[in-house]
C-alpha cells in the first residue's frame, strides 16, 4: 500500500488492535504487560540482574514508548491550533512551552517504568549547554517535538521521536505525527510498522528517479550556506526532486515507508534527531550511514539514509569526505 507524503496511511491505532500488534503494548495495563513479556523472546537483562523481576522484553521496551508518544502526542495537538510563546535558541532555532512540556511527561513516564536507565533529551541538554555522553547501559534519547519551526508556523509536519538504544545501538524507535495521526515503531531485528502495517523502503534503483530529502540547518554563517547549497545544487542534476519538511525523524520515516528514496543532514541538533528514526529505516530495509559513506555515528550530528539499492550511487554524488 503506498502513502502519499501527507496521507493518513492506514486506518487509526483502533482499528489495529484486533491484529494483535499494538494489544500487548499500549492497550493493556503496564504490570500486566511485564508479566507477558516475562515468557516472550527478545527478554533483556537490566543492571545485571539474574532473576525475572530484572528482565524487560523489547516489546514491552516498545509498549511503554508508545504510551509515552502517544501522551506527548495530545499535548502537541492540543497546542498546535493555540498561540505558541515562542523562544529562540539561536538565530532561528525556536523553542516552545510545548517542547518542554512533552520532555517533562516523557521522561517522568520513561522513568515510572525503568528508573535505572539513562536518559538523553534535546531540552534537557539545552538547559544543561552539553549532551550526555552515550554509554553501553540502556539509554532513552527523546526528541519530545521535532519540527518546532513547523509547529509554531501550523505545518503539520511535526512529531514526537523515541529512541532506546541498547549497547550504544539503535534498538526501539517510535515517531509519532499526532496531527496526521501517524505512528512508526521499530524494535531491531523484527521490522517496521506505520500504524500496524508493516513498512518497507523503496525498491527505486535509479538514482534519477530518486526523491531526496534534506534540511538546510540553524546555521545561517555564509561559509555553512554555501556548502549546503553548493552541495543542493549538485545533487539536483543528479536526482529528480529536493523536498524540506522541517523534520529529520519524519524524513527518515520517509524514507523507510517509501514516500521518499533518500535522505541526508549534517549539522542537525544532536542525537534525539536520529535515534529513533535509524532503527525503523534499517528495519524497514534501509540504510543509515555517514554522509562519507562510512558507518553511522549516533552522536556525530552527521547521517545520511536510502532505499536498499541507491546507497553508493547516492555517497557518490554527496562527494563528502569529511
Amino acid at each position: 500500500m503506498g502513502y502519499g507524503l501527507y496521507g493518513t496511511g492506514p486506518g487509526p491505532i483502533k482499528a489495529r488492535i484486533r491484529s494483535g500488534f499494538l494489544r500487548p503494548l499500549a492497550c493493556i495495563i503496564p504490570k500486566r504487560a511485564a508479566r507477558i513479556a516475562a515468557g516472550r523472546r527478545g527478554r533483556i537483562k537490566i543492571g545485571g540482574g539474574e532473576t525475572s523481576e530484572h528482565s524487560m522484553s523489547e516489546e514491552q521496551f516498545l509498549g511503554v514508548a508508545v504510551e509515552a508518544a502517544k501522551s506527548a502526542g495530545e499535548i502537541i495537538r492540543k497546542g498546535f491550533y493555540q498561540t505558541k510563546n515562542v523562544e529562540h535558541k539561536g538565530q532561528v532555532d525556536l523553542v516552545t512551552e510545548t517542547d518542554k512540556a512533552c520532555e517533562d511527561f516523557i521522561f517522568n513516564h520513561l522513568r515510572k517504568h525503568f528508573p535505572d536507565h539513562k536518559f538523553i533529551g534535546e531540552e534537557t541538554s539545552a538547559a544543561l549547554g552539553a549532551t550526555a555522553d552515550l554509554t553501553d547501559e540502556p539509554t532513552w534519547i527523546v526528541d519530545p517535538l521535532d519540527g518546532t519551526t513547523n509547529f509554531v508556523h501550523g505545518f503539520p509536519f511535526v512529531c514526537v521521536s523515541i529512541g532506546l538504544t541498547i549497547g550504544k545501538i539503535p534498538t526501539i524507535g517510535v515517531v509519532y505525527n499526532p496531527i496526521m495521526n501517524e505512528l512508526f515503531t521499530a524494535i531491531r531485528g523484527k521490522g517496521a510498522f506505520l500504524n500496524g502495517s508493516p513498512i518497507k523502503a523503496s525498491s527505486q534503483d535509479e538514482l534519477v528517479k530518486a526523491l531526496l530529502v534534506t534540511e538546510v540547518g540553524t546555521k545561517r554563517d555564509k561559509n555553512t550556506l554555501d556548502d549546503t547549497t553548493s552541495r543542493i545544487n549538485k545533487l539536483l542534476y543528479k536526482i529528480r526532486s529536493i523536498r524540506m519538511c522541517g523534520s529529520l525523524a519524519l524524513n527518515m520515516c520517509g524514507v523507510a515507508c517509501g514516500r521518499l528514496d533518500l535522505c541526508y543532514e549534517m549539522g542537525f541538533g544532536g542525537p534525539w534527531d536520529v535515534a529513533a528514526g535509524a532503527v525503523i529505516l534499517q528495519e524497514a530495509g534501509g540504510h543509515v550511514f555517514d554522509p562519507s559513506g562510512g558507518e553511522f555515528d549516533l552522536m556525530s550530528r552527521r547521517m545520511a539514509g536510502s532505499n536498499g539499492l541507491l546507497k553508493d550511487k547516492f555517497v557518490k554524488e554527496l562527494g563528502d569526505t569529511n
